[in-house]
């Protein structure tokens, strides 16, 4: 159940799960594509959503925002829910006009730990971002700023690049694109990760072999 903030229009989920630490941390370092191959390449964001920022790894719990197309007042009302590990994920609609996250939320984040950002929208200020050590993906970067009246929604499921996010769902990220790890599934995804990697590695050096039997040949 969902609490109305009368203030300002934004409302707030009293509470979400969050991924175990631990747990999230065995995702760290393993590519986006082998996560997305353990599962089934179904909760992989649409290419439009990209890293923006030069910090090309991002891993941690989502923090869910729905907000109006240019409009980032919902952002700053999940900055205050924000626990360390966290990711912005915000539904903008897909809306370049208008930035809904920049630097000054960029100092936010990381007073409050959240690790990195993907928006279905726009941002700017990326070289700052990027020097703060940020991991961002967005649709597009535009230096026009956004609007703060509300609506919005913080801690509820949202669509952001063509697949569903649930507040509390892993993001996993590098320079290929960003994934979902559904949290009842990451567990999952850990044990078949090794596997995916193992077989790749496997066919790789098939393939180095059969080039290094040409070239002997050739010769």
């Amino acid at each position: 159940m969902f609490i109305a903030a009368a203030t300002d229009g934004v409302s707030v989920a009293p509470s979400w799960d969050r991924v175990a630490g631990t747990e999230t941390r065995r995702l760290g370092g393993v590519p986006a594509a082998h996560v997305g191959d353990a599962l089934a390449r179904m909760t992989v964001m649409d290419g439009g959503i990209r890293l923006l920022t030069e910090p090309a790894v991002l891993l941690g719990n989502a923090l869910t925002v729905d907000v109006r197309s240019g409009d980032n007042l919902a952002v700053h009302r999940a900055l205050d829910e924000a626990r360390p590990g966290d990711v912005l994920v915000v539904n903008g609609h897909g809306d370049t006009t208008r930035a809904l996250i920049g630097d000054l939320i960029g100092e936010i984040m990381v007073n409050t730990g959240v690790t990195g950002a993907v928006v279905d929208g726009a941002v700017r200020d990326v070289r700052a971002l990027s020097g703060m050590g940020l991991a961002v993906y967005a649709r597009a970067i535009t230096p026009a700023g956004p609007f703060k009246d509300g609506p919005g929604t913080v801690g509820a499921p949202v669509a952001v690049g063509g697949t569903v996010v649930a507040p509390g769902d892993v993001l996993v990220g590098d320079a290929d694109g960003v994934v979902v790890v559904p949290r009842r599934r990451v567990t999952e995804v850990v044990a078949a990760v090794d596997g995916i990697a193992e077989k790749e590695d496997a066919l790789r050096g098939r393939i180095l072999a059969a080039r290094q039997g040409r070239t002997a040949v050739a010769r």
